[in-house]
């Protein structure tokens, strides 16, 4: 529920007008379904999910980090292989399925407005890959693990970068923005490059620096690109134009997507420009 309208029980169906493009312009496969309205109640519902998630990870990190101390680091080299392919698969395939609605909106009249401020041109499979994008957030924390388990350096990036992008992912739903198909779409665009990279590293494969560097970079790309379609926003609000977008989500994801921004490029000056000690390590 969303809140009281004098008498009238008002839920996010009468306040968040975004159904399912009919006919739908993207079809479906078969088990590709997702009841949108129950979806977004159920996470507006229990999104506290997220913030448990959070607190155990950062407790984990703690606890696991001094239990590790005396103790050999674990190869879990074949885990590790598994893991990473398991979610560059998820990656790959959530991206081939969700960045054809993007496209498809972008190649419309004033498609950039309409793909940041515009409700419309939605469908389910786009809707169904976004949820599982938002429990994605909450496996992807198991990256860490293997960090601890292995004894490999955890740098603040990485674990402040696992626990903001979780919670903001659940909070968003509140918001039900459109520029969301840009953030996940994007974000799963870079995830698969990621993941299939440290899959390869696991396996044993040599990959040249500048593969590292190009992934770090795309990373810092999506960080300029997202502030700006939030600047965009903000823009087109103040010339008075409608849209979709609510006030405290521009905020949420600006300010968020600038420290992103200034961390990531941090990281990328630190590992790739300055001659100086490693920082090896996941950052997503």
């Amino acid at each position: 529920m969303f809140g009281l309208a004098g008498n009238k029980t008002v839920t996010y169906r009468d306040y968040l007008v975004w159904t399912y493009t009919e006919p739908p312009t993207i079809r479906p496969l078969w088990f590709e379904k997702l009841d949108l309205i129950w979806s977004i109640e159920w996470a507006i519902k229990y999104w506290t999910i997220s913030i448990w998630a959070a607190a155990l990870y950062l407790i984990f990190i703690f606890v696991g980090r001094k239990w590790m101390e005396n103790r050999k680091p674990y190869d879990l080299k074949s885990v590790l292989i598994w893991w990473n392919g398991a979610l560059a698969i998820f990656s790959i395939w959530s991206f081939i399925r969700t960045v054809p609605e993007l496209v498809q909106v972008l190649s419309t009249e004033h498609g950039l407005f309409r793909s940041v401020c515009v409700r419309e041109y939605f469908n389910e499979s786009s809707a169904f890959y976004g949820w599982l994008f938002m429990w994605s957030k909450i496996v992807e924390l198991g990256d860490t693990v293997f960090i601890v388990l292995r004894k490999k350096p955890l740098i603040f990036l990485h674990w402040f970068h696992h626990i903001t992008v979780l919670v903001a992912v659940w909070v968003s739903v509140f918001h039900f923005d459109p520029v969301s198909r840009w953030f996940g779409v994007v974000n799963l665009g870079v995830h698969s490059l990621m993941y299939t990279y440290y899959s390869l590293k696991a396996m044993g494969y040599w990959i040249p620096k500048w593969v590292s560097m190009t992934i770090t970079f795309l990373q810092i790309s999506q960080m300029i690109l997202a502030v700006g379609l939030n600047l965009y926003a903000i823009y087109v609000k103040s010339t008075g134009v409608t849209c979709a977008r609510s006030d405290e989500g521009i905020k949420i994801h600006f300010w968020l997507y600038f420290a992103y921004l200034v961390l990531f490029a941090n990281y990328f000056y630190k590992a790739y420009l300055r001659p100086r000690k490693s920082l090896k390590g996941k950052v997503e």
